[in-house]
């Protein structure tokens, strides 16, 4: 008898990251902890937290995924996550150096996305008490 495995597919806001097949176990993060998921468990939903996930196949054993926040979705033998970003590696050593320089470059264009809309946002403000008082 042939034992049961799930599919898995990790999307990006852009692309599908990843499709795996012969998933069976997946261990994630969330904020009440870690949790696994087997082929027969039953369906759910999970608000994932930035960490990593386990995948473990059939043909390839374990491997790893740092993710960034986002979301666990399993309907039957079908897991899709939806993260903003992801970073596979085999060696989990290699995947920490790895998304250190990757979400360190993400942190500094998200600091300059914030100071930009906290200027755009005083200027906003600036220009909308210059309304309400008028001129005297």
């Amino acid at each position: 008898m042939e034992s049961p495995s799930m599919t898995l597919k990790i999307l990006l806001p852009s692309h599908v990251f990843s499709k795996k097949t012969g998933v069976v176990r997946i261990v994630a993060e969330t904020r009440q902890g870690s949790f696994g998921i087997l082929p027969r468990r039953l369906d759910c939903v999970a608000a994932l937290i930035a960490g990593i996930l386990i995948v473990e196949t059939e043909d390839e054993g374990e491997s790893y995924v740092a993710i960034d926040e986002g979301v666990l979705v399993k309907t039957g033998r079908e897991v899709m996550i939806s993260v903003r970003n992801a970073v596979a590696g085999e060696d989990l050593g290699q995947l920490r150096e790895t998304v250190e320089q990757v979400f360190l470059d993400l942190d500094e264009g998200e600091r300059s996305v914030r100071s930009a809309l906290a200027k755009m946002e005083t200027a906003f403000i600036r220009r909308l008490t210059g309304v309400r008082h008028g001129p005297s």
